[in-house]
Formats: C-alpha cells, structure tokens, sequence
C-alpha cells in the first residue's frame, strides 16, 4: 500500500534538505511525544547506514521499530526503511529545485505487511485512505510553513 504527497516549500533546496536531514531535531520531537529513540551507529553527517531504534506506544501497546537510511543524495534525495513486528516502511523522499527560493518535495511511502497482524492494520489504513491522505498534507504543510519560517528568520 502506497501513500504520497507533495508539498512546494518558499525556501532553497539546500536549506530544505538540512530540515529533512535534520535527525536530532526529529529525534527530540519523538522524545517530547513520548518515544524513546536510541542511534545506532556512529557516522557522521546525513549518509547511508545511519540507524536508529524507537520504542513508543501505538494502539495501547508498546511497539520498536528499527530505522535505517538505505540512501542519500544530498540535496536531491533520500530513501529510509523503518521495520517493526511484521511490517516494513519504504520511504522515498524526493527534493526539486523549482526556482533558487521555491523547493518541491514530494515524499513516498511504502507499506508492506509480512504477517496477518499487519496485513489487517494496512486494510485498515485503506478503509481509512482519505483521513491518512489528509493527515499526511496537513503534516507536509507544517512541515513547510515551519521551513519557510526558519528560512526567512535567517536573512
């Protein structure tokens, strides 16, 4: 199962992709929200093989999920792969330069069940498409109207 969503950002690709890339901003998002989020490598910078695990509470039970970055092209691109009990997450996010002040970025995620549990959850998400779908635009433009404010506080 599938799920996208675009978002045009007033603000340099370069300064985008430092917002997306900015994990340890994510990371004490996921703190304040009641997650406990543990590094597992030690590498530097935004690059492939870094690595994190979350354990957080989802539909009343306490879930882990693993986290690792499979590729990165900076400005331009990076894919992750999240993993917990039974289900897999793709995610492809994608940057385009449409102008030196204006970005766009679309992102792609990817579901994939691997047992009956999960398969059940994602039917689920697909009865539930249009209030996911709308979350998602609402998420992307906060997402957005917070880069564009960080862009424009520095000049």
């Amino acid at each position: 199962m599938n799920f996208s969503g675009k978002q045009d950002i007033e603000a340099p690709i370069a300064h985008v992709f430092a917002a997306v890339s900015d994990f340890d901003g994510f990371t004490r998002q996921a703190l304040r929200r009641g997650a406990d989020v543990t590094r597992l490598d030690a590498l530097e910078g935004p690059c492939a093989g870094m690595a994190w695990k979350a354990i957080f509470s989802f539909r009343g039970k306490e879930r882990t999920m693993r986290i690792e970055l499979l590729d990165v092209d900076v400005p331009n691109s990076l894919t992750a792969k999240s993993s917990t009990k039974g289900l897999e997450i793709v995610l492809v996010l994608q940057l385009v330069a449409m102008s030196k002040e204006r970005t766009r970025m679309s992102i792609d995620l990817e579901l994939v069940p691997q047992t009956l549990a999960a398969r059940l959850l994602v039917q689920s998400l697909k009865l539930a498409r249009g209030n996911v779908s709308k979350r998602l635009k609402k998420r992307l433009g906060a997402f957005a109207q917070t880069t564009e404010e960080s862009y424009r506080s520095l000049g």
